[in-house]
């Protein structure tokens, strides 16, 4: 059974660019061609948030990183404005990655100028080229996510319905018996933003819509703390803060 992340019979409300760069296939979401081919696509400046948008976390993100001076890691930075509206809150110290060339290069244009301190690098989250120790904060708003859909026939999945920048997506995740390939991404990542982050004081903040229990395998890591936070009314969120 497939459906796509998104479809104009559902929501014939959602905007034709919109719909014009969806993938033939929820595990397309999981691959960089789609995302170079995306990129490509969206006119210069165009922006999209998976999930809340900075204005809906500021104070959570505030309490948990009090200190504007943090270096903070983004991890798949994408054309989300969570950089820039945080760096225009204070956090200049911010390093975005993602492993599109194109979004790399349009985002650095994008903000050379007005947000000069700012750093784009062109990396996988899975082999980050950081040594160990290098950053106080990690944000993941999308990117683990991305590398779960991957296409399944008999496995159990769940419904869930994700609102982000307007825009209603249903999709169909893999959740208690994913494949092989999932489970590998999901680890590299988590081991390494461990890695890069300084020990004892360092914080990995994940934003996404999957519950704790189809989450709390990729999160648990020996000698590091897990929080999890419900956010939402209708609709729920989940923000997962590992410690190291």
């Amino acid at each position: 059974m497939h459906k796509k992340l998104c479809t104009a019979t559902k929501y014939p409300s959602l905007k034709e660019t919109f719909m014009d760069i969806l993938p033939e296939s929820n595990d397309e979401y999981g691959t960089k061609q789609y995302w170079n081919q995306r990129y490509a696509q969206e006119a210069n400046g165009a922006s999209f948030d998976w999930f809340k948008s900075y204005s809906e976390i500021a104070d959570i993100l505030r309490n948990l990183i009090p200190d504007k001076h943090s270096k903070i890691l983004m991890l798949g930075c994408g054309n989300s404005k969570l950089s820039q509206d945080m760096y225009d809150d204070g956090y200049s110290n911010i390093v975005n990655t993602d492993y599109s060339t194109i979004v790399i290069e349009k985002m650095k244009e994008r903000h050379e100028e007005l947000r000069p301190e700012m750093e784009w690098h062109e990396m996988d989250v899975r082999d980050l080229k950081f040594d160990d120790n290098s950053f106080d904060v990690a944000i993941d708003k999308g990117t683990m996510d991305a590398m779960m859909t991957v296409k399944g026939d008999i496995w159990v999945c769940e419904m869930i319905f994700v609102t982000c920048s307007h825009l209603m997506h249903s999709a169909l995740q893999n959740t208690q018996n994913p494949p092989q390939q999932v489970v590998d991404d999901c680890t590299k990542e988590v081991n390494e933003v461990i890695r890069t982050l300084r020990k004892g004081t360092g914080v990995f903040i994940y934003l996404t819509f999957g519950q704790p229990h189809f989450r709390k395998r990729y999160l648990t890591v020996p000698g590091t703390t897990l929080e999890t936070r419900e956010l939402g009314e209708a609709f729920h969120y989940y923000l997962y803060i590992l410690r190291t």
